[in-house]
């Protein structure tokens, strides 16, 4: 609920609070394990940190711990969000209040830096993961130039992982048919 509750940012500005408390301050589950937790809740329907939530509270405690962890983590952002959604506007007009705002979007920058930081300590760098990320960013980079669409950008970057799968496959099985 802490978590839910003090974090700004969504899914993954909470990644480096729920890594923190639950690897090094509770220490529930390993560092090497966070990292498979968070790339199977990347890969499954739904926001990666209440993915990574249910993850680690069944793993700690079963599936009432799975079902506690999930609910504590979404109650306080959907009330936080609920009651800030009556007052918006009103407050927006506040120039202390909008300053606040364009703060948290930096805190945010920050936050999900950091997991990227984090993230990458226990990633194996190698020439496809860089070409794969430097092609995604460079993609995302510039339809948000060119103004095009948000399904143009999700389309263009499945068509890039369809294309590396294609390649790599190929070229693993070039590789066992020279052994």
């Amino acid at each position: 609920m802490k978590i839910g509750a003090l974090t700004f940012g969504g899914g993954y500005a909470m990644i480096p609070i729920i890594e923190e408390e639950v690897t090094k301050k509770r220490k529930w589950i390993s560092e090497i394990e966070i990292m498979d937790i968070l790339a199977i809740s990347e890969s499954t329907p739904g926001p990666i940190a209440v993915n990574t939530a249910t993850y680690v509270g069944y793993k700690v405690a079963g599936i009432v711990g799975g079902i506690v962890a999930t609910i504590g983590l979404t109650i306080p952002s959907f009330v936080i969000i609920f009651v800030i959604s009556f007052f918006y506007q009103d407050f927006m007009k506040w120039p202390v209040i909008a300053a606040m705002f364009k703060g948290l979007k930096v805190g945010v920058i920050i936050l999900l830096f950091s997991a990227v930081l984090r993230l990458r300590k226990g990633v194996k760098v190698n020439l496809v993961g860089t070409i794969l990320f430097v092609s995604t960013l460079s993609i995302m980079l510039v339809f948000s130039f060119i103004d095009i669409g948000f399904k143009y950008l999700s389309l263009s970057l499945i068509l890039l992982g369809i294309i590396t799968g294609i390649v790599l496959t190929l070229i693993a099985n070039k590789k066992e048919g020279s052994k």
